[in-house]
């Protein structure tokens, strides 16, 4: 059955928790600068995620780990300047905010002040606890991220899917009730069955965001490079690729480069 949609003029985070209330889903995707950002907040994009993958598609690392709270909030304040109506929440890198709840907020309090953002992201539950409690105590929106966390990738040593056995599964059932109780607007659930994806969105009030967590989260989140086939070597099963973008650019840089050794480029219309 489809569900009318209320227009919203500038999504919030009490948007979000109103359409999870309305039985909307909430659609989210990467960006990381402003030439993309306007163009995915002018498609509707409810949030616009500033993620740390921001260090693999970007950068080129292998991992989220090496990017740092400058270069996100340069990310982030790009993405700022472009956007009119989405929801703008911003990773905290990896280190700077896992151990000392100061830093925390001092981390979240630059991204928030220096970019002009609306919330940052942290991944982790309960050994995160304090330091998401000093961050929501100063008024800033906090979304939470359980599952395949991938700033953890060396504690998990593999991408695959997790929460596949019960006491794991259990601990993120946990975790996502007590990052609801602290008072986060919502939580993403990377990676993990669509049956435990289905039981932990049931128990909350607040939205999940599911990114290959199957159809039972309460929106979705993709990578903006995947969904448009800029990348070509990851291909993991949740991922739907809405265009290829690596094979078209290349076919148009191609001609380009053609045009200019044949000198067909610049033609006598394209010169002043």
């Amino acid at each position: 059955m489809s569900i009318a949609k209320k227009e919203y003029k500038r999504v919030t985070v009490k948007s979000l928790v109103d359409m999870k209330r309305n039985g909307e889903k909430i659609s989210m995707l990467t960006a990381y600068d402003y030439s993309m950002a306007k163009i995915v907040d002018a498609a509707n994009v409810d949030v616009i995620l500033v993620g740390d993958s921001a260090s693999n598609v970007m950068a080129g690392h292998e991992t989220t780990l090496p990017i740092t709270l400058d270069q996100m909030i340069y990310h982030a304040s790009s993405v700022i300047r472009a956007i009119d109506r989405a929801l703008v929440v911003v990773d905290l890198p990896f280190g700077s905010y896992q151990s000392d709840p100061k830093e925390a907020l001092r981390s979240a309090i630059r991204i928030m002040k220096e970019s002009g953002a609306h919330a940052v992201k942290v991944e982790g539950g309960a050994e995160i606890k304090e330091s998401v409690k000093r961050i929501l105590a100063a008024g800033i929106p906090v979304m939470g991220h359980l599952g395949l966390t991938p700033q953890s990738i060396y504690k998990f040593g593999t991408y695959t899917v997790r929460a596949k056995e019960e006491v794991e599964a259990e601990k993120l059932k946990e975790d996502a009730l007590l990052l609801e109780k602290l008072g986060c607007f919502g939580i993403v659930l990377e990676k993990i069955p669509a049956n435990l994806t289905k039981e932990v969105s049931e128990s909350l009030t607040i939205p999940t965001i599911g990114i290959g967590g199957g159809k039972h989260a309460d929106g979705q989140v993709l990578v903006i490079h995947d969904l448009l086939g800029m990348t070509h070597e990851f291909n993991p099963r949740f991922l739907r690729r809405y265009m290829n973008l690596y094979e078209e650019m290349g076919k148009a840089i191609s001609s380009y480069v053609s045009d200019v050794k044949s000198m067909d480029f610049p033609n006598n219309e394209e010169q002043y």
